[in-house]
């Protein structure tokens, strides 16, 4: 008796796709995506791996939306932290 075979998560490959876009055309939304829909495709691969494959597609997805998330966020505090040094020294030397 022969094993039916396994086909690709679509999930999988749509998270992929999504952090693909999330570091060029859609930086945030592409991001969210990819974070939503990888792990609801390693869900779907757990519960089934007889039935599904492309675990690989939706870790490479996530590893892309979460690394995206996290570059932005750290920007932002840094943009902060430099703003608000700038502002720090001004005021500081307004007082003088």
């Amino acid at each position: 008796m022969q094993m039916p075979a396994r086909q690709t998560n679509t999930l999988a490959v749509l998270s992929l796709i999504a952090g693909i876009l999330g570091w060029s055309l859609l930086p945030f939304l592409g991001s969210v995506a990819a974070i939503i829909t990888g792990h609801l495709a390693r869900g779907q691969i757990r519960r089934e791996p007889q039935r599904y494959d492309g675990d690989g597609l939706a870790l490479g997805g996530l590893i892309l939306g979460w690394s995206s998330v996290i570059i932005a966020v750290l920007t932002v505090i840094v943009v902060i932290l430099f703003f608000g040094g700038i502002a720090a020294v001004l005021a500081f030397a307004g007082t003088r």
